[in-house]
């Protein structure tokens, strides 16, 4: 198991490496000025965050409470991912429609273009990470 200094130097280097990367490419990408770019960047990754906590503690609750275990099968873990997502979009497309003064399907085309980064983007980071920072023998 990682420490947990271990864990916030993660979950930091994740979100800052993260946003030095989304806020110039999401610019270019949707024609935006950098700083709507970042001001979206970073509600989206804080809002992320935040829901993180917040799904998970919930959701493995009601798995203990329906199963009487926190362990997911494949197919739970699917639902797992698309209840996540399904709900993080709840918050963050009015937010991005708002702030950008944009439609809700172009909204929706950026929220899933940011997903789709991040999707890659985890893998690759947390991949190096373990590279970086290996576990420990013991864990």
């Amino acid at each position: 198991m990682r420490t947990t200094s271990d864990r916030i130097r993660h979950a930091l280097s994740f979100e800052v490496i993260g946003l030095l990367l989304v806020i110039p490419l999401g610019a270019a990408g949707f024609g935006l000025h950098a700083e709507d770019m970042g001001v979206v960047a970073v509600v989206a990754a804080t809002v992320a965050t935040l829901w993180n906590f917040v799904y998970n503690m919930i959701f493995d609750r009601l798995m203990k409470r329906w199963t009487g275990s926190v362990h997911k099968t494949l197919p739970l873990r699917v639902l797992h991912t698309l209840l996540f997502e399904a709900g993080l979009l709840l918050f963050t497309l009015p937010f991005i429609a708002l702030y950008l003064g944009i439609g809700l399907w172009q909204a929706l085309v950026m929220d899933v273009a940011f997903v789709l980064f991040y999707l890659v983007y985890a893998f690759v980071f947390n991949w190096l990470y373990d590279k970086v920072f290996p576990l420990p023998k013991n864990a």
